[in-house]
Order: C-alpha cells, then structure tokens, then sequence
C-alpha cells in the first residue's frame, strides 16, 4: 500500500475477521469488546496516540474506540463509514440493488421492496436473490476492479460467514452513535464514493454534520471501494490531511 512509503501502518484484523480466530461465543462481538480489543494492540506495540483508518463497519468501530478512548487518537479517516441506523443501510442497498439491476431480477427486488415485512426482512430477502454479478455492481463502479477484489477473496481462501455482521446489526446503543459524535474533538476526513449504494453517500454527510472537525471527500469515481478504484487520489487524501 503506498501509505506504507510515508508512515507505519499497522494492518488490525478484528476477532473473527480475516486470519483472526472466530470468538466461541458470539457476544464477544460486541462493539465494546471489538474496541478493548483495539486498545489492547494500542498498548501491545507501546504507542501513545494512533491514526486511525476505518472502511465501512471499521468506520463505525473507529468512531465508537475515539469516544471510549479520546486521548488515544490523533486523526481518523473514515471510508464509507457505517452507522448503527441498520435501517438506514437497508434502505439504501435496496434502493442501490434496484439502480444496478435491470429486468427480472429488478421486478423481483422492487415486489420485495414495497411487501408488508419489516424492513431487516425486505433486506435479507433481496440478498437472498441476487447473485455475485449484481452484488459487484452494487459495490463497484468499474467492474475490472470488481474482478480484481473477487481474484483477491479467493487468493486468500477467507469466506465470509455473517456472524459478526448478524451480531452487530442486532445490537443498538442505547443512545444512537450520531447523538454521541459530536462529543469528538480529533480532526477526521471522511471519504466516500459517489456510487456507494451499499452504506451510501448520505450517510457520510450525515456524519461529517455532526461532528466538530470534520471534513468530506466525495471520490467521482468509484463506489463502495474508492481505496481500490481510485486508489491514488484516496492516497493523496489521505497523506495531506495526516500532513505526512
């Protein structure tokens, strides 16, 4: 990664993520537990404040570690960020899977879209029917980079499984992450693609709207994955805004 030229840069692999073993029991993928996790590396490798960049849920990880721990964290850049508004994010990847669908299989998804079930349902049941091509469409502007990050999932034989993502999208804060951010001092940047149908652009101006000072990047370019399709721009980014 070119990031690696101007700083150190510390690749964080949460439980159950990646090549880090899956918790025996589900609750330890709670949010504070994901963040004592994080903390615990912090002080592993003896740093005093870190950078912290998040893609997607580990936007929403970084936002909830900076509130539990504030004077551990310098800057944040944020990618795509996720809220814990679950509602909000199905609504936003069926209206994206009825934009990059067509035919069919788009009839199909817009009947689901307007059934009488709850939204999480309407949801899970459009997963349920589409398939890898339209999921890349939903994720992807170019779909060579789309090819690319399918090559890259196979090259390292992990599979998703949905447990954490079942677990966090079934717990909610008490009090919602967008009432709390705005406690938040650090200076952050939040990127996002203009064709993200899976979080959505939306949601990352709502974010930057709440807190004090914050910045957003919106990339022409791509969708959900302006690190993979944009990646020189996403670099310079972020290289300027850490003041490297």
């Amino acid at each position: 990664m070119r990031l690696e030229e101007y700083l150190t840069v510390v690749y964080y692999e949460q439980r159950g993520c990646g090549r880090s073993g899956a918790p025996q029991d589900d609750n330890d993928y709670s949010i504070n537990t994901l963040a004592g996790d994080l903390e615990e590396l912090r002080k592993r490798l003896n740093i005093n404040k870190v950078n912290l960049l998040g893609y997607s849920f580990g936007g929403q990880l970084c936002l909830e570690y900076a509130l539990k721990y504030p004077e551990a964290v310098e800057k944040m850049v944020l990618q795509a960020p996720l809220l814990d508004d679950y509602d909000e994010v199905y609504n936003v990847q069926i209206e994206g899977f009825l934009k990059v669908t067509e035919g069919k299989m788009k009839e199909q998804i817009s009947i689901i879209s307007k059934s009488e079930i709850s939204l999480k349902e309407k949801n899970n049941q459009v997963w349920n029917i589409v398939d890898t091509e339209v999921v890349d469409r939903l994720l992807f502007k170019n779909h060579e980079f789309a090819k690319l990050n399918r090559s890259l999932w196979e090259e390292s034989h992990l599979n998703n499984t949905g447990e954490m993502s079942k677990v966090i999208f079934e717990t909610k804060s008490i009090v919602p992450l967008i009432e709390r951010i705005n406690d938040l001092e650090q200076d952050t940047c939040v990127i996002v693609g203009v064709y993200d149908y899976n979080t959505g652009v939306e949601m990352s101006k709502r974010i930057t709207s709440h807190m004090k000072n914050s910045k957003l990047v919106i990339f022409e370019n791509s969708a959900h994955f302006p690190d993979i399709e944009e990646t020189d721009n996403v670099c310079e980014t972020i290289i300027e805004f850490l003041e490297i």
